[in-house]
């Protein structure tokens, strides 16, 4: 037993003077060790850390997801409400430009409202010039020839109203209204948008 002890001491002592040699010929100092100390990467996470990790990676995909379906809705919106205006305003410009170069109204008379406009052109081959509404489409026909539409398929159109504000010795005033809305079959609340436009074109 004492023999067995003797040795391992021995064999005990050479290896710490080898480690000791080497460390020192190198020039390397081993870093103290401390035990029952271990470092975070040698243990790994715990399960509270994962679980927390966890969480706030999934708060954070939440906050992301929420973000970009905010974006695609008011570009939805957007895309709704920028067809509405082009189309109310182009149609506007297009029913006014032609009151004011026209030379006389055929319909409504002096102080009549209705649901289409017949004007009289200083050009004999477009009279008379009609605008009027078919089937959710505002239309403009010229010399009796083919109606062609002024809105496009995703625009409905309603509530078209010409009215003659004209007075006696006086050029003729011709009020328009009408009501555009955006098409939205599957009734998808970012599509729902419509709105009146209302404007005056006096004759020359």
């Amino acid at each position: 037993m004492l023999v067995r002890q003797t040795l391992q001491n021995l064999v005990l002592s050479h290896h710490r003077y080898m480690r000791k040699n080497i460390y020192s010929q190198s020039g390397f100092t081993p870093p103290p060790k401390f035990f029952g100390v271990s470092s975070q990467s040698e243990r790994g996470f715990t399960l509270v850390e994962l679980l927390l990790y966890l969480g706030l990676s999934s708060v954070l995909i939440i906050a992301i997801s929420i973000f970009l379906s905010m974006l695609l809705q008011a570009r939805i919106k957007n895309q709704a409400i920028g067809e509405v205006e082009q189309q109310g305003l182009q149609v506007m410009q297009i029913m006014t430009q032609t009151i004011r170069n026209a030379s006389s109204t055929n319909s409504p008379t002096q102080g009549a409202s209705t649901s289409s406009l017949s004007l009289n052109t200083t050009v004999p081959a477009n009279n008379p010039t009609v605008f009027d509404l078919s089937s959710g489409v505002i239309r403009i026909t010229e010399g009796g020839g083919t109606a062609e539409a002024l809105t496009n398929s995703r625009i409905v159109a309603s509530g078209l109203i010409f009215q003659n504000l004209s007075r006696l010795d006086t050029p003729g005033i011709i009020r328009v209204q009408f009501t555009l809305t955006y098409k939205n079959p599957n009734n998808v609340s970012e599509y729902n948008f419509q709105k009146t436009f209302i404007a005056s074109g006096t004759l020359r």
